[in-house]
């Protein structure tokens, strides 16, 4: 699309992997940085953030979507995943749920870090979401 920012995929996921660096996994040990990609171009992070109650941590996903939306961003072109393990980590289903919210053209790119890398659209991580034509009860 005329006017969009490009999607340099590996200058997303080294945003990611920089991100991930500050994660805080003290019980899983597995790290994870996010990187999310705004129309206007400003690229917000987010890491996963554990808990000793853990229904109570957060994903590096919702992270950076809380931190774009808190920043006024509403629309994404695309999303980095960086984690440390020997597979490329693709994002849960709630995150997959809260990313839909905002459109499932998202292109995503998941990462391992210094391994293999795998790019999906969200509509194809997630190809039935709930959304709001769910809610018109009329």
């Amino acid at each position: 699309m005329p006017g969009l920012p490009a999607v340099d995929d590996d200058q997303l996921v080294r945003a990611a992997e920089g991100a991930g660096e500050q994660a805080y996994a003290p019980y899983s040990g597995y790290r994870v940085g996010a990187a999310l990609l705004g129309w206007d171009g400003r690229v917000h992070l987010g890491v996963n953030v554990e808990n000793a109650s853990y229904p109570a941590g957060l994903c590096a996903e919702r992270a950076a979507l809380a931190a774009a939306v808190g920043g006024g961003q509403r629309r994404f072109l695309a999303l980095a995943v960086a984690v440390e393990g020997p597979l490329p980590g693709a994002p849960c289903g709630l995150c997959r749920q809260a990313l839909a919210e905002f459109g499932s053209d998202l292109r995503v790119v998941m990462s391992a870090i210094g391994g293999p890398r795998r790019t999906a659209t969200l509509a194809e991580l997630l190809p039935l979401p709930f959304g709001p034509a769910n809610l018109d009860v009329r």
